[in-house]
């Protein structure tokens, strides 16, 4: 046993799991170099056995495992039927490329729905070039993250003018030609539509790969993805890979989940070295119980120091986590903390129903070309002064001053998007007659609350606008236990009593003289 082993094996019992990060084993053996005077920091060890698939036995009775529990466990999904069915090779490769790319952070139940709109209203790679940027946002609305929508587009206009509508059919191909496809997504395409016997990585596979291998080094960090893309590379099956890569996808998605994930049912669990080492554990309880003598533990257990696979020292195996030891990332980044001011503009239309007004975002960044309603970022100095700063931000709109005091503070929307913690401060406004708008600024149009939803509007819009909506049931229905009198005046718009709504006609009128 070598020493560096020995003394991980020894503290292994005794150190706990850190919510830190360590530094990598690079980084490690560069800090002893420079302890010893400089010397140069050898390369690093490659990892044991234990992180690979070696043996082809093994890999061959893996495949065959996996792909047997597939044909009889799978989901039964559109973008797989298409797959299996669809005659035509560029058909085909879209179908597949269209539900890899809404499946990104997305989950497949919520998918589903808007696949199936997708599929029928642009059915072919030619129908979606055709399409406006406006129809896609709208289709695409509520589904997030909604570059994918315009980026998909995009390529298909590509393909269309410039490969003459000829899906490219290798992975290599794909990944270089197709704006918006990567690594996972090209492997995903040239093995489920084209057959090429390629891997694919994606959230699914990290987490199946890193319990099979106990892979306990940073799984989001460059080195360790290059070794789990060898990995999958080797495990691919060579007459199944598209099925192959599904079920290795399906298997994390329904069985080795991240959390309570469920062993007893897993098809591949005699190949997987978290698994076993639970196993083992309970084993060592047991005769503990019992008062037999544990055995030695193996020191392939306690794998750490120059392993570039393995935990760092300071965040050993957690037994009461079992197999969720695996895979470990890197601490998430807090998510930025933003507020923005936004005003419910409404006015009555000509058959009488309500009318908003919405306006459209900036073609890039967050969100880009989506419909919102007048909306103002603050800045932190700004948040105090959140009513004024919005006033003058809508005079600019309707181009005559708007009293601060006519807005109806509505109440706070939080909607947390992937990297933003975003409050939206919800004011509104009822308008009494027509508002000539600037047509230097954004575009905008005045829609029904059906013309709204209908709209390319993202989720946190639709957030704003119940918010308005409850806040008007609220209103108009009366206070339990009040009885207004008979021939009473009703308050609405442009009156002037405390903690009603002013209408834009009243709160721009001259004052009367007393």
């Amino acid at each position: 046993m070598r020493p560096a082993r020995a003394r991980a094996a020894a503290a292994a019992g005794t150190l706990r799991r850190s919510g830190g990060s360590a530094a990598p084993p690079q980084e490690r053996g560069r800090k002893r170099a420079s302890r010893r005077g400089g010397t140069p920091a050898a390369a690093p060890a490659s990892p044991p056995a234990r992180h690979l698939f070696s043996d082809p036995a093994e890999v061959e009775a893996l495949r065959g495992n996996l792909l047997a529990w597939y044909d009889r466990c799978k989901r039964d999904l559109p973008w797989r039927a298409l797959a299996v069915t669809e005659p035509d090779a560029d058909r085909r490769g879209y179908a597949v490329w269209v539900s890899e790319i809404m499946l990104q952070q997305t989950q497949v139940a919520t998918v589903i729905d808007y696949y199936n709109r997708w599929m029928q209203k642009w059915p072919t790679l030619q129908a979606l070039a055709q399409a406006s940027l406006e129809e896609v946002n709208e289709l695409w609305a509520g589904l997030g993250y909604y570059s994918r929508g315009k980026r998909l587009q995009e390529a298909a206009r590509k393909v269309v003018s410039e490969l003459a509508g000829r899906m490219p059919r290798t992975a290599e191909d794909l990944q270089k030609l197709l704006p918006g496809v990567g690594r996972y997504t090209a492997g995903a395409i040239a093995s489920i539509s084209y057959g090429q016997a390629t891997g694919v990585v994606d959230g699914n596979v990290i987490r199946v790969l890193c319990r099979l291998r106990c892979i306990g080094a940073d799984s989001s960090s460059p080195a360790v993805i290059d070794r789990l893309w060898d990995m999958a590379n080797v495990l691919v099956d060579r007459s199944r890979p598209g099925d192959f890569n599904q079920a290795l996808m399906e298997l994390g998605a329904t069985v080795c989940v991240p959390k309570a994930p469920l062993c007893g049912e897993c098809p591949v669990k005699q190949h997987c070295q978290a698994w076993r080492r639970v196993e083992k554990e309970l084993a060592f309880a047991s005769q503990k119980l019992f008062g037999k003598p544990s055995p030695v533990p193996d020191v392939e257990d306690y794998c750490v120091g120059d392993c570039p696979l393995c935990p760092p020292a300071t965040e050993p195996w957690d037994s009461s986590l079992g197999v969720t030891n695996f895979p470990r990332k890197a601490a998430k980044k807090p998510p930025r903390v933003m507020r923005t001011a936004t005003c419910v503009l409404e006015r009555r239309g000509c058959h009488g129903a309500s009318e908003y007004l919405i306006v459209q975002r900036p073609s890039s960044g967050l969100l880009a070309g989506l419909w919102e309603f007048p909306s103002l970022p603050l800045a932190q100095d700004l948040q105090e002064k959140e009513r004024e700063e919005l006033a003058h931000h809508l005079q600019a709109w309707m181009g005559r001053p708007v009293a601060a005091k006519g807005l109806q503070f509505i109440g706070e929307v939080v909607h947390i998007f992937s990297h933003i913690h975003q409050t939206y401060v919800v004011y509104s406004l009822r308008l009494d007659g027509d508002v000539t708008l600037d047509p230097a600024l954004s575009p905008s149009r005045w829609v029904t609350e059906d013309e709204f939803h209908a709209s390319a509007v993202s989720t946190a819009m639709k957030k704003v606008l119940k918010a308005h909506e409850k806040q008007r049931r609220k209103e108009s229905s009366p206070v339990k236990g009040s009885k207004r009198k008979r021939g009473a005046k009703a308050q609405g718009a442009g009156s002037t009593c405390p903690g009603t709504q002013l209408s834009l006609r009243a709160f721009l009128r001259a004052p009367t003289a007393p």
